[in-house]
């Protein structure tokens, strides 16, 4: 085993999990997580209201490699808040809270409260679905949803005003403060808490999740850079030193690349260059990636292409890279592709416009009517997965075109191929600014 892999075996068994929710709620998983404290690394953050969920995950997201949250409120918080491709995981909300809670009021108050008040974040109305299962009839649960911008002291107000007006004997509670504040008004109160099981579940799935982002990190990956139009930059050049000049200093560029990614730097010729290192790597430095090529053009005074590929050896992750770059070739903008080792492509990765699709399926129906259609799955993939990502209801072959660099021409003939085999339909048209036919509306199906 190598220095660089040595580094790599110790990252991931010291693997830091930030740990976010109300103080009892972390205590009860640290000690469920005894078992995994030789592999994973937890770091308590704990909050009191929920507003402080925000800051926390800020200011935490760059110290730790992974999101474990207490429960599906500061899960969503987060989530809304960091828009990070990190494996985020929570403690979800089951019928065991429930029926927690259930025993303890029965246990406490010696007999099953018929008449309850209940807050929730889920709509699935856990209450009445564990009921059923154990066969007990209530003569009436009121449920209160409520949203990641919950208020506790309304959340208070709607079990106290259900328990003022007589229709309640007793409440259940997401939300500790607000149990207490209903005791100490004297209300039965009841907090649906996780379960040791729903931890332990918890856990075994995070863990999971860790091991297959370890061994998906540690994939080959490899880049291909070409400075293109390389003969006719070399003719420009006034003198053999001239050019020798240029290429030391692409070449001092991109050895610092390799160097930042701890990859390894080879010349090809003739403008084209490869860095091996793994997917990890790269994928945390695309950002530095794209500054260089951004150099190279300028230095250069030409385009630059740039095809990433990804896979289980070197060999396939190489063969990955060559299509890329012919993939960024054919791009107006040259912008960077990636090709992962399942054969998904990715354009312009970690910017606004980047854009994920497959080129592969194993729907019959689908590879039928593509058949019949004489569309390619790489096709059909990339327009429902720009529609997708645009929020697009539907869209003009306008539309398409702009955004797919086709022609118009080419778009329309595509999109008919897709109306004449069910994957597409014409749902209206709108006029046109100019004149000429108003153009024609679709969907996908």
């Amino acid at each position: 085993m190598n220095l660089l892999q040595m580094v790599k075996e110790v990252d991931y068994w010291m693997y830091k999990i930030g740990l976010v929710g109300l103080k009892t709620s972390i205590e009860q998983i640290l000690a469920a997580a005894e078992e995994y404290k030789h592999e994973l690394e937890f770091i308590s953050l704990p909050y009191v209201r929920t507003e402080e969920v925000e800051n926390i995950v800020k200011e935490h997201d760059s110290h730790v490699h992974a999101w474990l949250f207490s429960g599906p409120l500061p899960y969503e918080i987060a989530g809304k808040t960091l828009r990070t491709d990190k494996i985020m995981v929570h403690v979800p909300a089951t019928e065991s809270g429930f029926y927690k809670s259930f025993l303890e009021m029965i246990y406490e108050q010696g007999k099953i409260i018929e008449h309850l008040s209940i807050d929730t974040m889920s709509s699935n109305n856990i209450s009445e679905e564990a009921l059923s299962q154990l066969n007990i009839k209530t003569q009436k649960i009121y449920t209160k949803v409520f949203e990641t911008d919950v208020d506790t002291d309304e959340l208070v107000h709607f079990h106290l005003d259900l328990w003022n007006s007589g229709k309640t004997e007793g409440a259940f509670s997401c939300f500790p403060s607000v149990c207490e504040a209903l005791r100490e008004l004297g209300i039965p109160a009841y907090r649906m808490s996780m379960s040791k099981m729903e931890v332990r579940q918890t856990l075994r799935i995070l863990s999971e999740k860790v091991k297959a982002s370890y061994f998906k990190d540690t994939q080959i990956g490899v880049e291909i850079i070409e400075v293109e139009y390389f003969n006719k930059v070399a003719e420009e050049m006034k003198t053999p030193y001239h050019l020798q000049y240029l290429e030391l200093r692409l070449k001092e560029m991109l050895i610092q690349l390799g160097e930042k990614i701890n990859g390894s730097f080879s010349e090809k010729g003739n403008g084209r260059y490869m860095i091996f290192s793994s997917r990890g790597a790269i994928e945390r430095e695309i950002i530095t990636l794209e500054e260089t090529i951004e150099k190279l053009a300028f230095e250069a005074d030409t385009t630059v292409a740039v095809g990433i590929g990804f896979g289980e050896t070197a060999y396939s992750a190489e063969i990955n890279a060559f299509r890329a770059i012919q993939h960024s070739k054919e791009m107006k903008k040259r912008e960077i592709v990636i090709i992962q080792d399942d054969g998904k492509i990715i354009e312009s990765p970690g910017k606004k416009k980047e854009l994920q699709y497959d080129t592969r399926t194993h729907n019959k129906p689908l590879i039928e009517k593509l058949k019949n259609g004489n569309i390619s799955v790489k096709t059909y993939k990339k327009i429902s997965a720009l529609v997708q990502r645009m929020g697009w209801i539907d869209f003009t072959t306008k539309d398409l075109a702009t955004h797919l660099e086709m022609t118009e021409r080419n778009v329309r003939r595509i999109v008919a191929d897709m109306c004449e085999v069910d994957l597409a339909q014409c749902v209206g048209e709108e006029a046109n600014a100019t004149r000429g036919r108003p153009s024609k509306i679709y969907q996908l199906l």
